[in-house]
């Protein structure tokens, strides 16, 4: 197990580029945000360029190359996908390039969204067959390619356990699980005691991680809260929040889980850049001392 962090959380703390943020930060390992346009930030330090497209075969073979060179892993590529999208066809061609490219860039997992268009107002039974289907016709396409889907327990339907095992369980291939969000399951009301259960119940499956904290008042920990409840407020850096990760890490390595913990850490708002630089650095360090 390693420590990971998320391209955008990187930039959000102010340093300027995602290859200088990992040296300041002492991290090698980053999940990169994948634009509509097959758009990365470029990891390493002095880069060729700032971005790579990976729709171009050149750019991947580069990106691969300068990562090699300066001894940076890509752990994850994420995409912010929609299984509902009015453009499906353009939508799964998209993620399906993307999951080529992970392959070919030795990427091990990628993120993809379970929120999608028209979750609240769909039938329960209607969504999952519309995500179940479009599902299946990205792993049928990318099943030479050995790259792990990880679904994020994000927003409304994807912090619903019993959504999220009717996928896994119906669709049946191990190359799909989950971006465990450790922070998510919280985030969506569930009360302190039942999101450890629900953490431990998805270890087995988990192909990737998101990690984030909250501090709610002791009062209302176990309690069931609204979606969302005054999430801005309660938000904190990773070390201080209610979550305590030493379990939830405890729960993937007994599940054999060996890949990394990736820090999204949705406080930064809150400080001042100095202070947020110095919270990232906290919470790698917090992390890496949970990996050993």
């Amino acid at each position: 197990m390693y420590v990971s962090i998320r391209d955008d959380i990187v930039l959000a703390a102010g340093f300027p580029t995602v290859g200088d943020g990992l040296v300041a930060l002492n991290l090698d390992a980053v999940e990169l945000a994948v634009g509509r346009d097959f758009g990365v930030h470029a990891p390493v330090p002095k880069a060729a360029k700032p971005r790579y497209f990976l729709d171009r075969t050149e750019d991947v073979s580069t990106l691969r190359r300068e990562c090699q060179a300066a001894s940076v892993r890509v752990s994850a590529l994420l995409l912010a996908n929609d299984f509902n999208s009015p453009e499906i066809d353009k939508e799964l061609d998209w993620i399906i390039r993307t999951i080529q490219a992970a392959a070919e860039l030795g990427v091990e997992a990628v993120r993809i969204d379970a929120i999608m268009h028209g979750e609240r107002e769909l039938p329960r039974e209607e969504r999952e067959t519309l995500f179940g289907d479009r599902v299946h016709r990205v792993l049928d396409a990318t099943a030479s390619t050995g790259v792990d889907l990880g679904i994020e327990n994000h927003g409304f339907q994807g912090n619903d356990p019993e959504f999220l095992e009717h996928l896994l369980t119906s669709i049946g291939n191990p190359r799909l699980g989950l971006t465990m969000d450790t922070g998510n399951f919280y985030w969506a009301g569930h009360p302190l005691d039942d999101v450890y259960a629900i953490l431990e119940r998805f270890a087995p499956v988990t192909k990737h991680t998101h990690i984030k904290n909250i501090s709610y008042p002791e009062g209302i920990r176990n309690t069931r809260r609204e979606l969302g409840y005054e999430y801005g407020r309660y938000v904190c850096p990773i070390p201080e929040g209610d979550i305590d990760h030493k379990r939830v890490v405890g729960y993937l390595k007994a599940a054999g889980y060996r890949r990394d913990l990736c820090i999204e850490d949705e406080s930064l708002g809150k400080y001042t850049e100095a202070q947020r630089m110095a919270n990232l650095r906290a919470a790698a360090e917090y992390l890496r001392g949970l990996c050993s």
